[in-house]
Order: structure tokens, then C-alpha cells, then sequence
């Protein structure tokens, strides 16, 4: 009989344990998994093969294991979910801020966004479904990877890079870590044409969901001012927690 664990099988709690840590940690060693979750070697191993026969994980040429690629498979087909059940949402938002609202997930190192209602304004900004972008010059990534421990945020930088999109675009790492403290602090993050000349964005993270999720509000920016993100954060916060208790309703 397969022993339980916290509420559940304890092989699929060990499993998705070695995942986490690899997600959070990087690439390891067996050695390191293994003191980690506190599992004598050969256990762990065993764990690690099924993973990576199954491609949620890998072992690389230096033999330490990372995440696989089955784990991307899986989180588009979540993704694929997310949108229609935050569309309502962002059609209030769309609607009320009179801008274009949009809804990304950090997938890999960038923003994928999988969510957007239209501004009702005939110049408005548009985001095709589907379309990804560097998490550090946009709003939603930016408030994606404020919710992330800092060594995790180094890791998606490093690996990333910090690629310049216009002369506001931040591309320094140090600069990125102070960014990130302001918008914990205020818990927005604003968008001043750092991923396209003339466009200002207002982002917030959807909070209590397993993969990290925001939402903004983007559009020229003569027409963001300091008094729409007044109006546009609350609000956005308010959707936020709306989309949150959906989501977590629908993965029960």
C-alpha cells in the first residue's frame, strides 16, 4: 500500500517536490536533491528517472538534472484555460479604464501573454494571444518577477538577458533589483515605454495562483496619466482577486 503523505500519495508529493526544486533552485545534483528532500540516494534516483522518462525533467551533460520540457507542454495547455476565464474581467477593465487589459503568465524566462480586451478608443494598444515578451521591460513581467525570491529573479536574468528595447528599457541588473523593491512596496508596476517608445502600461500579480500571472492596463501613453492609474490600480487589483478565487475554484 503506496504510503500518504500531506493529505495525499507520498510518491506524487516526492515527485512534484523535486520539480519544485528544480524550478526554484536551478540545476542539481543527485547529491543535492537527495540532502533536499531528505531521501537516501537511490530513492531519489529512482524518482528522477521516472521524471525524466516522462520529460518533466532532464539530466544534463554534466549529469546534474534540470527541468524538462513536458513541463512546458503542460503549462500551455493551462494556459489555454486561463484566458477564457479571466475575459470577463478584463472586459470590465477594458470598459471602465477605457484602455486595452491584458492577462500574461511568466512561462520559461519571458511573458506569454494569453489574455486581452481591447480599449474601446480607435487608437488603442493591441497584444496578440500568444505572443511572448523579456519579463524585465514590461509591466507584467515585472510585477511577475517582483513576486519571485531574488536568486530566482538572477537566474531568469542570466539566462534571459536583458535585452534593450528603447532608451528607457532598464538593463542593468542592480537597477532591476531596486525597481523590483518599488513595486513590492507600492504593489503596481508601471511600464513608461520600456518595451515600445510612447505606450505606458499599469500591472498588478494575480495572487495565490501556482504559476505566476498578472494582469494590466496598457495605452498611449498621453492618455495614462497619474490620475488613470489612480482610477486603474484599485480596479486592477480588484479583477486580480476576482480571476484568483476562479482560477483556484476551477483547480480544486
Amino acid at each position: 500500500m503506496e504510503k500518504r503523505g500531506l493529505g495525499g500519495v507520498q510518491s506524487v508529493e516526492r515527485a512534484f517536490r523535486l520539480l519544485e526544486l528544480l524550478a526554484d533552485k536551478g540545476d542539481l545534483s543527485l547529491t543535492e536533491l537527495s540532502a533536499f528532500i531528505v531521501l537516501p540516494a537511490p530513492t531519489t534516483h529512482r524518482f528522477l528517472k521516472t521524471l525524466v522518462a516522462l520529460g518533466y525533467a532532464r539530466q544534463l551533460p554534466n549529469r546534474r538534472y534540470g527541468l524538462g520540457l513536458g513541463l512546458i507542454r503542460l503549462a500551455g495547455r493551462i494556459d489555454t484555460q486561463f484566458g477564457p476565464i479571466a475575459k470577463p474581467h478584463l472586459d470590465v477593465l477594458a470598459q471602465l479604464v477605457g484602455e486595452s487589459a491584458n492577462l500574461a503568465v511568466l512561462e520559461g524566462d519571458g511573458v506569454v501573454y494569453v489574455g486581452q480586451s481591447p480599449s474601446p478608443h480607435p487608437m488603442r494598444m493591441f497584444t496578440e494571444v500568444g505572443h511572448r515578451a523579456p519579463a524585465h521591460s514590461t509591466g507584467v513581467g515585472k510585477v511577475m518577477l517582483a513576486q519571485l525570491p531574488d536568486d530566482q529573479v538572477s537566474r531568469v536574468v542570466r539566462r534571459a538577458g536583458m535585452p534593450r528595447a528603447t532608451k528607457h528599457t532598464i538593463t542593468d541588473l542592480d537597477e532591476l533589483r531596486s525597481e523590483l523593491l518599488r513595486i513590492r512596496s507600492q504593489g503596481y508596476a508601471t511600464d513608461d515605454g520600456e518595451q515600445e517608445d510612447g505606450v505606458k502600461c499599469y500591472a498588478v500579480p494575480i495572487p495565490d495562483v501556482p504559476v505566476p500571472m498578472a494582469i494590466s492596463v496598457s495605452g498611449p501613453a498621453f492618455r495614462m496619466s497619474d490620475d488613470l492609474a489612480e482610477k486603474a490600480v484599485p480596479m486592477l487589483v480588484r479583477e486580480a482577486k476576482a480571476i484568483s478565487q476562479e482560477l483556484l475554484g476551477v483547480l480544486e
